[in-house]
Parts: structure tokens; C-alpha cells; sequence
């Protein structure tokens, strides 16, 4: 059972430092150039290859890859499923609420006079409206602080925040979301699961002998 939000925070502490100089790092971004800037920045720098890998890399950040995460989990820990798939569903809902409250257009709508100065990825659908924040890549951070929370081994927790760059990268490369909108789902799924996490795994039921057993360990007895 955690303590509270330091115990949480010594426990994803291989991912949570470092994110914290990359979110200050983006924030300097932004001070210093504009949304337009940050985008064509990364939008002219483009290859065949990244085409081909970021529509696969962003599927990464769909809720499906949290879901069935839970799923495996539940095979061994209800706890870890219930904090995995309650994760999700918290910071998805935050997502889907702020998305409909602010309704930002996509960089596609965004900057409809300049599609001709726009790469595209062939074959993948644009979307168009509520941009913001980058639903992908809150699942992706809420994802990988769980998975280093869970994890025994907390070495993870470098590899989990690059697996969440990488989403959210994708994100932008595909020109589905703008630099402010990963910036902000990112913060999202971090600091929202950081703050789900220390709430739940704090409940008594949670840490009960019957919680910490899974499908196959309840078979087996």
C-alpha cells in the first residue's frame, strides 16, 4: 500500500525527473517560437520511412493498447488491472472533456490556406476538430507511469517516457495535433495519473491478499 503522493513519486521517480526537465524544456520551446514555427519545423522534416513507421507507432497511444494491457494484467493481479484500466479511464475522460470545452481545429483546418506547403502521410484520414489536448498521447503517459509504478525493476520507467515521446511525436508528424496539445497531454497523463494512483492504491480493499491475485492465481488455489 503507498503512503500517499510521495510514495508514488519515489516509485515512478525514473521517469517523472526526467519528464519534468522535458516539460520545462518545451515550455522554453514555446516561449521562443510560435505554433506555426513549431509545426512546419516538424513537418517539413519528413522520409519514407517515417511515413511508413509513425501511423503504426501512433496506435501505440490508442486506448485499445491500455485496454489489453489491463486485460493480460488481470491474468495475475487484479490490482494492477484495476489501476491500469481506471487509469485510462480517468485520464481519457479528462482528455474527451477538455476536448469538447476548448473545440481548437486539427492543423488541418488550422492552416487550410496553406495545404500546399503541408506533407501529408498518403492513405491516413486527417482528422479535423478537437485538437486539443492529444487524447494518443495522454494514454501513452498514463500508460507508462502505470507500467513504471507496477514494474519491480524501475529502469523502465526511461524506457516507458521514451515509448511516450514517441507517441506523442507521432502525433505531430502525422499532423493530427499541434505542439501545444502533445505538450499538454503529456502533462495530462502524468501528473492525472500520478494523482489517480496515490488515491486508489491507498484504499484498503485494493491491497487485500484477494485483490493481489489474478485469473490464474485464483485457479490454481
Amino acid at each position: 500500500m503507498n503512503t500517499g503522493a510521495k510514495d508514488v513519486l519515489h516509485r515512478v521517480r525514473t521517469l517523472f525527473i526526467p519528464y519534468i526537465f522535458l516539460l520545462c524544456a518545451c515550455l522554453i520551446i514555446k516561449l521562443l517560437y510560435s505554433r506555426s514555427e513549431i509545426y512546419f519545423a516538424v513537418n517539413r522534416h519528413y522520409t519514407d520511412f517515417l511515413d511508413t513507421v509513425e501511423p503504426y507507432v501512433t496506435h501505440l497511444g490508442d486506448g485499445w493498447t491500455m485496454i489489453v494491457l489491463a486485460a493480460i494484467l488481470l491474468l495475475f493481479s487484479y490490482r494492477a488491472a484495476l489501476l491500469t484500466a481506471t487509469s485510462y479511464a480517468v485520464t481519457a475522460l479528462t482528455a474527451q472533456v477538455l476536448k469538447y470545452l476548448f473545440d481548437f481545429p486539427r492543423p488541418r483546418i488550422y492552416f487550410e490556406d496553406q495545404l500546399d506547403k503541408i506533407h501529408f502521410v498518403k492513405g491516413l484520414y486527417i482528422l479535423a476538430v478537437h485538437s486539443f489536448p492529444s487524447g494518443h498521447t495522454v494514454t501513452a503517459f498514463s500508460m507508462a507511469m502505470v507500467v513504471t509504478y507496477l514494474v519491480k525493476n524501475k529502469n523502465w520507467g526511461f524506457a516507458m517516457l521514451i515509448f511516450a515521446m514517441m507517441v506523442g511525436y507521432s502525433r505531430m508528424y502525422l499532423s493530427q495535433h499541434f505542439f501545444e496539445d502533445v505538450m499538454a497531454g503529456s502533462a495530462i497523463g502524468v501528473f492525472v495519473t500520478l494523482v489517480w494512483l496515490t488515491y486508489l492504491d491507498s484504499r484498503k480493499f485494493i491491497n487485500s491478499p484477494g485483490w493481489c491475485r489474478g485469473l490464474l492465481k485464483s485457479s490454481k488455489d
